[in-house]
This record gives structure tokens, sequence and C-alpha cells, in this order.
């Protein structure tokens, strides 16, 4: 059984072990349910990974690029990064 101690100020530490187990660290939000004498505490999270991946790579999966392709695209920001006017 792991334990915390409450503070004078009302506040606990999450053990490691349940930090590791719940993916949690500093800033992470978690939410608490009492039911009769127990507490359950789970990570709470407002999107899911795939609304993350969806907001910044578009709901639809990115073409793939030769290699060709991507050597052209270094090739010119490289130019467009050294270019002199």
């Amino acid at each position: 059984m792991i334990t915390s101690k409450l503070t004078a100020q009302s506040q606990i530490s999450v053990p490691a072990a349940i930090r590791r187990k719940l993916g949690v660290g500093p800033g992470a939000v978690l939410a608490w349910d009492a039911d009769c004498d127990r507490v359950s505490v789970r990570r709470v999270g407002k999107f899911s990974s795939k609304d993350i991946r969806d907001a910044l790579f578009g709901a639809k999966p990115a073409r793939k690029s030769s290699l060709a392709e991507l050597k052209a695209a270094v090739g010119k920001h490289i130019r467009q990064k050294h270019a002199r006017d």
C-alpha cells in the first residue's frame, strides 16, 4: 500500500509510482471521486491524442514524399535562406 501525508495546508504529494502509473507530471489535472469511505483519483484530459494529431496535421493522413522530393525541398529552403538580394 502506498501512502501520502496531508500537510498543514491540506495538500498532498502524489507518490512517484502513482504518477508513473497515471502518466502525469507537473501541471497535470487530476479528478477526485468520493464514494462512501473510498476516494478514487484519475487523470483528466480535455483532448484525446487523436484530437491533437488532427489539429496539428489535419484529419487526413499526409502524403509520403519521395527522397528526391525531400532533397529538392531542402535545397530550395537553403537557397532561399542564404539568397543575397
